[in-house]
């Protein structure tokens, strides 16, 4: 049994709804780190609401296209109480699973987040359906934060999560554990593994394990939950590692095209249809205006997988879409693997209607591009760019997937104000100017300190959202 997907029965909550196609975000507003699971024919998204009530939303479908909001789940005192948490504390990241014809709820509570340490425990509450009603949350370890159960084909349950640091001069985001979960005891046993450091993209949280052809495929999420947001892949023969990342890089991120609606990719989970079809669940959030401010949060989203011939889980072109063929349609070609593999990404073509883009709803208009340029800080990025410290220069190879011990300073792949072709985003409305120069429109990042544990990390400063945003 994989995490994500199973075969068990589970009661029906809704009729079977007409099938249509996937129009992102599939769940607007206030939706954060999504967690997708399948009992039968019923997919159910667990979301967090940090500091209030109810802490975890839950939602339900029979088709991925269509969602309604469940009762029930954290809405007793006993099962979660936020009194004291700071904005942006509360509940982070849970994780759904079914396993044992019981339905597992883990999260985190998280009590300070400032100082350089997280307060944040992590529980289990568990319930024979995702209404409820739900047992006692057990309190587990409170090394970090976003836990996750995976359990396997052998009956196996492990917890997953971030591993925390907070000494001096250490990464706080220090890797991924698995630990033992005795379910039917309820609490933790065994030793602590750490099985994953994470790739130079540093952040590393948010796991989810998976199991599939031999493989065990872990998905984390990389690079802070900004503009640099990321969903990483990588796969080992044995569950506790060692891990080896996706050659072909992060498997979703929105990082290099602020062209691109979708903004802040990240945070993904998987799950498998009936009919073996594969779609990613993910943290999205859409801007006011290019590296602006997201007023509606942090929102849900799916995306359409298909399997490589090399075996690594692929979105096309590996950004974010606002149409995706719904199941049961043909997707269209994933990005190829990198020329070091001597295999393709071609994936298995399926049966079914070729599904197009829909068309918008009547009275709907197609949103037009966003400005080539931004005018914000426009100074502080043109002494970025003498600097030749900005993201937007700097060369995407494999090199920056080797693990982090053997990281090095990014180089530029250009000089300041070299041209380069901005595209805009499929169904925008194409801009007159298409080639910018980099000294003057290449967005920075966020501004981070030489000391400490992202000194690794030298990035140019520019405006950016709070943590909710």
């Amino acid at each position: 049994m994989t995490t994500g997907a199973t075969t068990a029965a589970a009661p029906s909550e809704t009729p079977a709804l007409p099938s249509g196609a996937l129009t992102n975000p599939v769940l607007p507003g206030f939706h954060p780190d999504p967690s997708i699971l399948r009992v039968g024919d019923d997919y159910y998204l667990a979301t967090s609401t940090f500091e209030w009530h109810p802490g975890v939303r839950v939602h339900h479908s029979r088709d991925l296209v269509h969602w309604r909001p469940l009762p029930g789940v954290l809405d007793e005192r006993r099962l979660l109480d936020l009194s004291g948490v700071p904005d942006s504390g509360g509940v982070w990241a849970p994780c759904l699973s079914y396993a044992h014809d019981l339905f597992h709820l883990v999260f985190t509570r998280v009590d300070n987040h400032h100082g350089g340490w997280w307060d944040a425990q992590n529980y289990v509450t568990t319930a024979p359906t995702a209404s409820g009603p739900w047992s006692d949350p057990v309190p587990v370890h409170a090394r970090g934060f976003d836990p996750s159960l995976f359990h396997d084909q052998d009956g196996a349950c492990w917890m997953l999560s971030l591993t925390g640091d907070w000494r001096p001069r250490r990464d706080p985001f220090a890797g991924i554990q698995a630990q033992r979960w005795d379910c039917a005891a309820g609490r933790l046993t065994g030793e602590v593994h750490l099985i994953f450091h994470g790739t130079d993209a540093g952040v590393t949280e948010g796991p989810h394990l998976y199991r599939r052809d031999g493989h065990y495929y872990l998905m984390t999420a990389e690079g802070g939950t900004s503009y640099d947001h990321q969903v990483t892949v990588a796969r080992s023969r044995t569950l506790l590692g060692p891990y080896e990342p996706d050659p072909a890089g992060p498997t979703l991120t929105s990082r290099q095209r602020p062209d691109l609606p979708l903004q802040k990719a990240g945070h993904g989970s998987l799950v498998e249809t009936q009919s073996g079809e594969w779609y990613l669940a993910h943290l999205t959030g859409r801007p006011d205006a290019p590296h602006g401010r997201c007023v509606l949060g942090r929102e849900t989203a799916l995306q359409r997988v298909r399997w490589s011939e090399d075996g690594w889980p692929r979105v096309t072109d590996g950004i974010p879409a606002e149409r995706v063929p719904r199941p049961g349609c043909r997707p269209t070609p994933s990005r190829p693997s990198p020329p070091a593999t001597t295999s393709t990404a071609t994936g298995s073509a399926r049966t079914g209607p070729p599904c197009a883009a829909p068309p918008l709803p009547t009275g709907w208009t197609s949103p037009p591009a966003p400005p080539t340029c931004v005018s914000v800080a426009a100074s502080r990025r043109a002494d970025c760019a003498r600097r030749a410290w900005w993201p937007g220069a700097r060369a995407r190879s494999t090199a920056r997937w080797r693990p982090r011990s053997t990281s090095t300073r990014p180089t530029c792949a250009s000089s300041p104000g070299s041209p380069r072709t901005t595209t805009p985003a499929t169904g925008t409305t194409p801009t007159s100017a298409a080639t910018t120069t980099d000294a003057g429109c290449c967005p920075c990042s966020a501004a981070t300190t030489a000391t400490g544990w992202r000194a690794r990390r030298w990035r140019c400063p520019r405006p950016g959202p709070s943590n909710c945003g």
